[in-house]
């Protein structure tokens, strides 16, 4: 599913909301999750997952092109934990 099928599912379901409506609901949901983990926060919602930062050490590399050794630096990821009831739904769909 892309953003823009998520924003016309919104709209369609809640019924009340046109597209323009539903489309600044969906960015800011995802404004939201953006700046708080950017803050250095986590976002939870209860029975889909949660949203946090992982500190990725530096490394070194290989270039595969020219086998050269590459330093990598140590760098911050975002990271998406399933929550249990998520989970548990699409495990269901997999039988």
């Amino acid at each position: 599913m892309t953003k823009s099928e998520l924003i016309e599912r919104l709209a369609i379901t809640a019924g009340t909301l046109n597209k323009k409506e539903a489309e600044l609901v969906v960015n800011t949901i995802f404004d939201s999750i953006g700046e708080a983990l950017i803050d250095g926060g986590r976002v939870e919602i209860r029975g889909f997952g949660s949203f946090s930062i992982r500190q990725r050490d530096g490394r070194e590399a290989r270039n595969p092109k020219s086998g050269d050794i590459v330093k990598i630096p140590p760098k911050k990821t975002p990271f998406f934990k399933t929550g249990k009831e998520l989970r548990e739904r699409v495990n269901a769909l997999a039988v």
